[in-house]
Formats: structure tokens, C-alpha cells, sequence
């Protein structure tokens, strides 16, 4: 119980009770709390830095599985760049080499990587180092694949264009050979059978009977069909793409029109004796760029080593042509 405090009145000569106002009243109770206040909220301050929360206690165990999860990610990430190296050094030392392919630009290989400082978003974060360094990984790979798919890109239209390129080279003999009976002359300087000069033979003749079928010897185009009095007779010329066309001549018979599309070992002609011709066979050139090549260069599809050399060693001995 508090003291009461007494005045003495000396007017009433007597000592009277002390009124404190409200206000003391305060500051007294305030005065003596005040001790209690300022601990209590020390000692808060130092739980609530001192002990997390339960809030706090997750957040900071999400932040740990994050961490565990992004490291797991680094690790992954490092496995899939190995790979594309891997692809990568294939292409360059297998793949382009093999298809004769010039060396993919290192400049559009190193496109990406670099430049100014696009991370700076990620340094105020937590684990920013880690963040930075898998961002960095990641788009290096990203570059890496890119890259690697125009190589790709690049290699597959060089494919196609050499598939196109084999499928309409002439390599095959216009004629079968059990239907064949001779090679009759080769290319080179021969006699002409009709003004028994020596002149310059262009193709090779195939000996046989007349409609005997005559084939296309690689894919194309059918450049024209001709029918002439003289020289070559009915004629066949196929444009092959890529600098290269096929002369058919002293045909008797088409099987083809202008403008078709013929694919290696389609039926075009039947062997004749038209033109300028002194027996029923085939006349067969090869233009290479304009130039007119020796065809017995392109037979290697359909021919035996053995048969191979048979026919250069016929076509060289053969001193008279058959036009």
C-alpha cells in the first residue's frame, strides 16, 4: 500500500492530505513501469533477431532445396555441354569431311556468347553467384545447340544437293547387256564408215537388234526429241543437272516426250537404224560442261571389274564406227 503524503495547513493549523492530479498520478505509474517497457522490448529485439519464425524457418529451408536443386541443375547442364562438344567435334571431323563440306564458321559458333553484363539483374539476389553461373551455362549451351543446328541445316541441303547429284549422274549402260551384242566403237579417232576417213568419234555404239530398249543412264530432264534425216536420226538429249546431259541417237522408236522427268533406268527409246547409220545399234554421249567426255568413264553401276575392263579394252581396239 503507498504512503500518503501530508501537508501542514497553517490556516487550519492542522496537517491535511496531499491530492496528487491524474497527471502525477501517470508519471508515478510511468515511472515505475518504464523499467519493465524498455526490457520488454529488448529482450523481443533479441528473440526476433535470435530465433526465425516458422515462416521464416520454410522460407530459409526453400531457399536451401533451391540451392540443392539449381546445383543439381549445374551438373546436368555440364553433362548435356559435353554432349553437344562431342556432336560437335563429330561434325567438324566426321561428318564435314566425309561430304567434302567446308569448315562451319567459328564466328557463328562463339554468336552469343558474351557481351556486356546481362546478369547484373541477378547480383542483388541471394545465392547470386550460383545463379549467375548457371544463367552463364545456360545460355553458352544455348549458343552451343544453335549453332550446331545451322551446321546441321547446312549439312542436310548438302546431302540432298549429293543424292541429286548421284541419282542424275549417268551410270549405267543405256543398254542391257544380255541384250547387247557388241560394243561396236569406242570413243575417239576413227574410221567413218560411210567416207572412210578418219574422224573424231563422240560416243560409243552399242550393237543390237532393232527395238531393243534403251534406257535413261541417271535422272533428268528430257531436253528435246529430234528426228533428222541425216546424222544422228531420232535422238534423245536428257539434261541431268549439274553440268551434265546424254545424247540417244539412230533411235527407231520414243518412249519419252519434251520437258518429262526421267529417273535412271527409265525406258526412253528403242534401239533403230536412222540417220546416218550403217547398221541397227545406239550412238551414246556424255556432255560434261558443254565438252564431250568419253562415256565408258561413267559405266560403273551395273558392271563387273572384269566387265569394265572388257569394254575399254573393246572400245579401244574398235577402229570403225557405225556412223
Amino acid at each position: 500500500m503507498s504512503k500518503s503524503k501530508f501537508r501542514y495547513n497553517p490556516e487550519t493549523l492542522s496537517y491535511e492530505k496531499v491530492q496528487r492530479t491524474l497527471f502525477e498520478r501517470f508519471l508515478r505509474t510511468l515511472f515505475f513501469i518504464a523499467p519493465t517497457l524498455i526490457l520488454s522490448v529488448i529482450f523481443g529485439f533479441i528473440i526476433a533477431n535470435r530465433l526465425d519464425s516458422p515462416k521464416e524457418k520454410r522460407l530459409q529451408s526453400e531457399l536451401v532445396e533451391i540451392e540443392n536443386e539449381l546445383t543439381e541443375w549445374r551438373k546436368r547442364l555440364s553433362t548435356i555441354e559435353e554432349v553437344t562438344e562431342i556432336i560437335k567435334q563429330r561434325d567438324e571431323e566426321l561428318y564435314r569431311v566425309a561430304l567434302g563440306a567446308k569448315e562451319f564458321p567459328k564466328e557463328l559458333r562463339l554468336m552469343g556468347i558474351g557481351g556486356t553484363d546481362k546478369y547484373a539483374y541477378l547480383r542483388s539476389k541471394s545465392n547470386a553467384e550460383l545463379l549467375i553461373s548457371t544463367a552463364e551455362k545456360l545460355d553458352r549451351i544455348e549458343a552451343k545447340l544453335h549453332a550446331q543446328s545451322l551446321s546441321f541445316k547446312d549439312l542436310i541441303a548438302l546431302t540432298k544437293e549429293r543424292e541429286e547429284r548421284l541419282a542424275s549422274l549417268p551410270a549405267i549402260q543405256p543398254v542391257r547387256n544380255s541384250d547387247l551384242k557388241r560394243l561396236a566403237s569406242g570413243f575417239g579417232m576413227r574410221v567413218d564408215p560411210v567416207y572412210g576417213t578418219r574422224t573424231m568419234h563422240w560416243g560409243v555404239d552399242f550393237s543390237a537388234d532393232v527395238g531393243t530398249e534403251i534406257y535413261a543412264t541417271g535422272a533428268g530432264v528430257v531436253e528435246y526429241i529430234k528426228t533428222n534425216a541425216w546424222g544422228y536420226g531420232k535422238e534423245i538429249l536428257i539434261d541431268h543437272g549439274f553440268g551434265l546431259k546424254t545424247r540417244y541417237a539412230h533411235l527407231s522408236g520414243f518412249n519419252v516426250k519434251k520437258g518429262q522427268k526421267v529417273q535412271r533406268g527409265d525406258l526412253i527409246g528403242f534401239m533403230g537404224n536412222t540417220g546416218k547409220s550403217t547398221g541397227p545399234h545406239l550412238h551414246y554421249e556424255v556432255e560434261k560442261n558443254g565438252q564431250k567426255v568419253n562415256p565408258i568413264n561413267y559405266f560403273h553401276s551395273d558392271l563387273t571389274p572384269e566387265e569394265y575392263e572388257q569394254i575399254i579394252e573393246i572400245s579401244n581396239n574398235a577402229m570403225r564406227s557405225m556412223d
